[in-house]
């Protein structure tokens, strides 16, 4: 799993607007992505792509933040874009766009180290969200997407190595870090662990750091790979 720079966020200038890439080899989407954000006021499209090479080359020559690629591209794909953008350029975020919910392309972009996913059919003030989420370093996926996209999830690693790792985290960040597994918020985290949205942040940051990780989708694969807790249970101490 590629795993992009996880203090990228941190990194980007607030100050100026979220500067995207759009990756699709549909012109006509492509334009109506661009109409759509162009009315965002801390959105600006600096860039657009009809494939994963020029999606790769547009983020070399752009300070982008954010690409929202497209899967299913002639020549480079967007799995395979994913994976050369994290490479060129740590700090941008991918955002990938798909036709369903969730299919292998779309665990493969996951994997490869995309911070989430939309369909391409999500209202515009979705789309916006999403790509303030990823940028600010969170993940853009809904629980329900979560949940179907833990089912593709293989035991490529051991739950022993999982465990060895899990005990460089405090007994405080474990227990976040299965709330996270579970595709919990902040808020949510929160509210069951009796701590401020800031005091969850800042654990969820130090789990990201300790794990090497990218952002919470990468902590959910993580722990789901490791046996550190199984699809379809809540995750206990």
């Amino acid at each position: 799993m590629e795993h992009p720079d996880h203090d990228a966020a941190d990194r980007r200038d607030v100050s100026r607007p979220i500067r995207v890439l759009l990756a699709d080899d549909q012109e006509l989407l492509r334009d109506a992505l661009a109409t759509v954000l162009g009315a965002e006021h801390d959105i600006e499209v600096v860039a657009t792509a009809a494939d994963g090479a020029a999606a790769v080359a547009g983020v070399r020559a752009h300070q982008v933040d954010v690409v929202l690629m497209d899967i299913r591209m002639p020549g480079m794909d967007g799995i395979r874009a994913t994976a050369e953008v994290l490479r060129a350029s740590p700090r941008t975020r991918v955002l990938v766009l798909t036709t369903f919910d969730i299919d292998e392309y779309v665990f493969a972009a996951v994997q490869a180290g995309a911070s989430g996913f939309l369909t391409k059919d999500a209202r515009p003030a979705a789309l916006a969200e999403a790509i303030r989420s990823v940028a600010a370093g969170d993940a853009a996926v809904s629980p329900r997407a979560t949940a179907t996209l833990l089912g593709h999830v293989r035991q490529r690693a051991s739950a022993a190595s999982g465990r060895a790792a899990l005990d460089a985290l405090s007994p405080r960040e474990r227990d976040v870090m299965r709330q996270l597994a579970r595709g919990a918020s902040n808020a949510e985290i929160g509210r069951d662990l009796y701590l401020t949205e800031n005091t969850v942040k800042t654990h969820v940051k130090a789990i990201l750091a300790k794990l090497g990780l990218a952002d919470r989708i990468q902590v959910v694969i993580w722990a789901y790979e490791h046996g550190i807790v199984e699809p379809g249970s809540h995750p206990t101490g």
